[in-house]
């Protein structure tokens, strides 16, 4: 591998506007992560019911449906402009959490009605963060600046796993939502050094047209776009099939197939995030030297065929490096595919383009919705075996109908 392949991870640091967004993202990302495993665990404690976890779990996705507008707002308004208030609201709702947990009276409901209004919000952020890494980054390191990026949400899904079911069992919960909201108010402070967008600057004062328009136009030109096309549905298929089973499910597989408790379950959820930032550590090193799309495709079905031989361990101790390896193939396949996106999308559809792709995250709401009642009725082995099997053969399908697309070495989407 030569050295014109390799770039430093510490590349991306060179650029100001990464040097806030880094750590800014880091913040945000352990909310997330902590807040998921505190909530998740709440919940199903709470109602004894895997329906109403997964219920919970896929209320987080609901504003993918609004994704692709808050992409044509950012390119409107400005990306850092947009993040900053995303991250002043999250502050707000988690104060309000915490407020409540301090004063004794929180109860089930609450959590619901906190999980929608911060699923309304919350599946853009991504969407907010690739759009400023795409500004801000020279096509040729793209992928090394995303892998960077992505160390930010699996060191959290490792880190903040751990500490949010360490900071419950020793404080309780109100202290806990006290850590989380301080590092969301750090994360929107860190937000605000971020350098605007300078297309944002240049254009201040034009008039634009509608925002519909707007709209429209990102999902004709995806639409025209083979290697879009075909890597918005393979991201819908992995969060339909594949990510309910690691993410959204994961207390119920602690609790009741290995009859651990939230201490275990962090263990279980840091072990896939372990995987997932191998993989993005590999990549930020090597990320010059891969094919996107054909990265995407392999690593994908490796996904899958890990997750299936997870699901039929009979304890954490087995099942533990399979979910590790299923955290690494995820991370070699999700990465690529972001930078692929990003650099085919190129600055005037970038928005658009990121926000379209977080539709397809709405694969994990209606995944868990199906595996909710498949799992009560037939167990979590069966609907996990259905889930990859299918998961499996779409992937198969994908690669095959477009093969001149994204396994050709000169396709576009195969460009280092």
């Amino acid at each position: 591998m030569g050295a014109g392949r390799r770039s430093s991870p510490l590349a991306p640091f060179r650029v100001r506007s990464f040097r806030f967004q880094w750590p800014a993202d880091l913040c945000a990302s352990w909310s997330f992560e902590m807040e998921n495993l505190i909530l998740s665990w709440y919940v199903l404690v709470e109602t004894g019911s895997v329906l109403w976890l997964a219920i919970f779990a896929s209320l987080q996705y609901l504003g993918t449906l609004f994704a692709p507008l808050f992409g044509v707002l950012g390119d409107r308004v400005g990306h850092r402009r947009l993040l900053c208030t995303m991250r002043a609201f999250y502050v707000c709702m988690a104060a309000t959490l915490m407020t409540l947990a301090l004063a004794g009276v929180l109860v089930p409901v609450h959590v619901f009605v906190i999980a929608t209004l911060m699923g309304i919000v919350r599946p853009s952020d991504l969407v907010m963060r690739y759009s400023l890494i795409g500004q801000s980054m020279p096509p040729d390191q793209l992928v090394g600046a995303t892998s960077v990026s992505r160390t930010t949400q699996d060191s959290a899904r490792i880190m903040g796993a751990l500490t949010g079911a360490g900071l419950v069992a020793a404080l309780g919960m109100g202290p806990a939502y006290a850590a989380i909201t301080c590092l969301y108010g750090a994360s929107f402070l860190l937000t605000l050094g971020v350098v605007p967008s300078p297309r944002r600057i240049a254009a201040a004062g034009v008039s634009h047209p509608s925002p519909w328009r707007d709209l429209k136009e990102g999902m004709l030109y995806v639409w025209t776009m083979p290697q879009l096309l075909a890597a918005m549905y393979l991201a819908f298929l992995v969060n339909l099939c594949a990510f309910p089973l690691t993410m959204g499910l994961m207390p119920y597989v602690a609790k009741e197939i290995y009859q651990t408790g939230q201490t275990g379950l962090g263990y279980l959820v840091a072990s896939f995030a372990f995987g997932a930032l191998l993989g993005s550590l590999i990549l930020s090193r090597y990320g010059g030297a891969i094919r996107p799309a054909r990265t995407m495709l392999v690593c994908c079905l490796l996904w899958y065929a890990m997750v299936l031989v997870f699901a039929q361990m009979p304890g954490p101790s087995s099942g533990i490096p399979f979910l590790m390896l299923a955290g690494l193939a995820q991370s070699l396949g999700m990465i690529p595919m972001s930078a692929m996106l990003l650099r085919t999308a190129g600055e005037r559809f970038r928005g658009r383009v990121m926000g379209i792709r977080t539709l397809a995250i709405y694969g994990v709401p209606i995944g868990l919705l199906i595996a909710g009642p498949l799992v009560a009725n037939y167990g979590y082995r069966f609907t996990a075996s259905i889930y990859c099997l299918f998961g499996l053969m779409m992937t198969v399908l994908i690669a095959i109908h477009w093969h001149a697309h994204l396994w050709r070495v000169d396709a576009a989407a195969n460009g280092r």
